[in-house]
C-alpha cells in the first residue's frame, strides 16, 4: 500500500465504527472515482464542515443559528425531549408523532471514555428550563452510560419542578435509537415513565 493510500485508509479508520477493512474498501472506492466525483466528495465534506453549526437553542446541527425545529412556532414548547445525538433526533422525527422541542447532548456520560457532564450540552439544557417547560423526556439509549446520564439529568431537572420522564422500554437493551423502527419508537415515547 502506498503512503498516500495508507494515509487515506487511516483517515477513514479514525471514524467511529469503521475498521481497517472497511476503511481500505472506502479508500479504494475513492481511487476508483473520477476526478469530478472525488472533487465533489471532498467539496461536500469541506462545505459541511464550514456551513453546519450548532443551533443556539437545542444544540442540533443546523445551517442557521436557530434550526428549523426550534424556529417552528407550531411545535409545542412545553415538552423537551433530550437525545444523545442528531441521529436519535432524526429517528424520533421520522415517527411524525412528537411535536415538541429537542435538546441534543452530543454524547453521554462515560468515565471510560473520559466524558463527564461538562463535555455535554447540559448547561445549555438547564438554561432552557423555564415556566413554559412542563416535561423533559430523557431519550438516551438504554445502555449503562445512557442510564447513568438519564439519572444524572433527572436529579438536575427535578428541582425545577418539571416532570422528568424516560422513554419506555419498548427499545431493546443495548440498541441505539437510530436503528429502531418507527413503531417501536412511538410506543417507547407513548409508554415513557416518570422518574
Amino acid at each position: 500500500m502506498t503512503p498516500t493510500l495508507e494515509k487515506l485508509v487511516n483517515c477513514f479508520s479514525s471514524l467511529p465504527n469503521i475498521g481497517k477493512k472497511s476503511a481500505t474498501r472506502l479508500a479504494y472506492r475513492i481511487l476508483e472515482m473520477t476526478e469530478e466525483e472525488a472533487n465533489a466528495f471532498a467539496s461536500a465534506i469541506i462545505e459541511a464542515k464550514q456551513n453546519v453549526k450548532l443551533c443556539t437553542v437545542c444544540q442540533s446541527y443546523s445551517e442557521e443559528s436557530v434550526c428549523p425545529i426550534c424556529a417552528n412556532t407550531q411545535r409545542g414548547i412545553d415538552t423537551i425531549i433530550v437525545v444523545e445525538d442528531n441521529k436519535a433526533l432524526e429517528a424520533i422525527e421520522e415517527t411524525n408523532e412528537f411535536n415538541g422541542k429537542y435538546h441534543v447532548l452530543h454524547g453521554i456520560i462515560s468515565p471510560v471514555d473520559n466524558i463527564g457532564p461538562e463535555q455535554l450540552k447540559i448547561k445549555e439544557l438547564l438554561a432552557r428550563l423555564n415556566e413554559d417547560v412542563k416535561e423533559v423526556i430523557i431519550a438516551t439509549n438504554p445502555s449503562v452510560e445512557g442510564e447513568a446520564t438519564a439519572m444524572y439529568l433527572g436529579r438536575l431537572i427535578k428541582p425545577f419542578g418539571i416532570k422528568v420522564s424516560r422513554l419506555a422500554y419498548g427499545l431493546p437493551v443495548g440498541a441505539t435509537l437510530e436503528y429502531a423502527d418507527s413503531i417501536t419508537l412511538l410506543k417507547a415515547i407513548e409508554g415513557r415513565t416518570e422518574f
